[in-house]
């Protein structure tokens, strides 16, 4: 359950509507009673530190709806296979301060495990959702080593999810592999990104990496949607795909 939060003791502004940016050069300034400084959206390690401002920025003011939309999406596929949500063990990938644990949960999800590469991002999830995560690992995916990789999914993972963090570098398709190869097969795979990621035009690399995936019959998409994820800073709405599928053993 979140903390009870008191009203946020910073002030918040953004660009002028007429300023188009591109989303991962997007920015705020917020005066923490210091002065007014300036934060990339990207920089959520700076985020996280200044409490209720990534809340107040991306969900208040921008209007941000992946979590539920996301998690809403999952739900409805285990009630269609008829999984009790109470049995599964979800990675969340890329969880930031808990808010999707936070989702999860409120859908009945049993156990969730955190995994993020910002020390800030647990240290806010920590602050903000103390009772989100049964667990939140700090760890570069990129790079990390077979026994830390089998400590973590000791158990196993029936799930993950990864929500709005894929395809700007904060979480690359080796990162994605690494938290895959985790979950067991036949589990779920809940996940959005932008919808121009998934394209032919795609440089991101992940593209490649789920077209590749679904032919090879590793991943059997079983729904999705396009939908808003959010505002941009010129209030314009930036369109995601949110995707649900299942872990399957190669053909």
């Amino acid at each position: 359950m979140a903390v009870e939060r008191s009203e946020p003791s910073f002030r918040l502004a953004l660009p002028e509507t007429t300023q188009s940016h591109e989303q991962d050069t997007e920015y705020c300034v917020v005066d923490t009673g210091t002065g007014w400084t300036e934060y990339r959206f990207h920089d959520y390690d700076e985020l996280y530190k200044v409490p209720g401002l990534y809340e107040k920025l991306f969900y208040e003011v921008l209007q941000c709806q992946s979590p539920p939309v996301v998690c809403d999406l999952l739900a409805g596929q285990l009630t269609a296979d008829r999984v009790d949500p109470g049995g599964l063990r979800v990675l969340d990938v890329g969880a930031g301060n808990g808010i999707v644990a936070e989702e999860l949960r409120s859908r009945g999800i049993g156990k969730v495990v955190g995994v993020d590469i910002i020390p800030e991002a647990r240290e806010a999830a920590e602050r903000d959702r103390p009772d989100a995560y049964d667990d939140y690992h700090v760890i570069d995916l990129t790079a990390l080593e077979p026994d830390r990789a089998s400590a973590i999914a000791s158990g196993g993972f029936d799930a993950m999810t990864c929500v709005a963090a894929l395809g700007f570098g904060d979480i690359p398709p080796e990162a994605f592999r690494a938290a895959f190869d985790m979950v067991a097969v036949d589990g779920f795979v809940a996940i959005t990104l932008r919808d121009d990621f998934l394209s032919d035009g795609d440089t991101t690399g992940f593209a490649g990496l789920i077209n590749s995936m679904l032919e090879s019959g590793e991943l059997e998409q079983l729904d999705s949607s396009v939908y808003e994820h959010r505002l941009a800073t010129s209030r314009d709405p930036l369109l995601y795909r949110a995707v649900v599928a299942r872990k399957r053993r190669p053909r």
